[in-house]
């Protein structure tokens, strides 16, 4: 078992930043890869960001890509989201997510709101 707490969320005003962490517990964070989604209101959970076990190659989707960043700290258990240049349609819970293999676990997700 993985166990994922997701905190940094926030209100804030269109172009501001937020830092979202995601602290690991249980089995080896390292061996995961680490991922980012979100659900908006009404919408479906989406995909935002992934990062490698190492730390060394990342993905992200369009919508983000250029404003947020993701990285993780393995000898903290800890991954992150760098979000900056903030918009309202970024408003969503955002949800941590650890994946290997058929292993996959989320934590409770962390609000973001956006105002304009």
């Amino acid at each position: 078992q993985v166990q994922l707490v997701e905190s940094g969320g926030g209100l804030v005003q269109t172009g501001g930043s937020l830092r979202l962490s995601c602290a690991a517990s249980g089995r080896t964070f390292s061996n995961y890869l680490m991922r980012w989604f979100r659900q908006a209101p009404g919408k479906e959970r989406e995909f935002v960001a992934r990062i490698s076990w190492s730390g060394s190659i990342s993905h992200y989707e369009d919508s983000v890509k250029g404003r947020f960043t993701i990285s993780r700290d393995n000898a903290k258990n800890t991954v992150y989201l760098q979000m900056n240049s903030l918009k309202p349609e970024d408003t969503a819970i955002y949800f941590c997510n650890a994946n290997l293999g058929r292993d996959d676990y989320w934590g409770q997700g962390t609000q973001v709101t956006v105002s304009s």
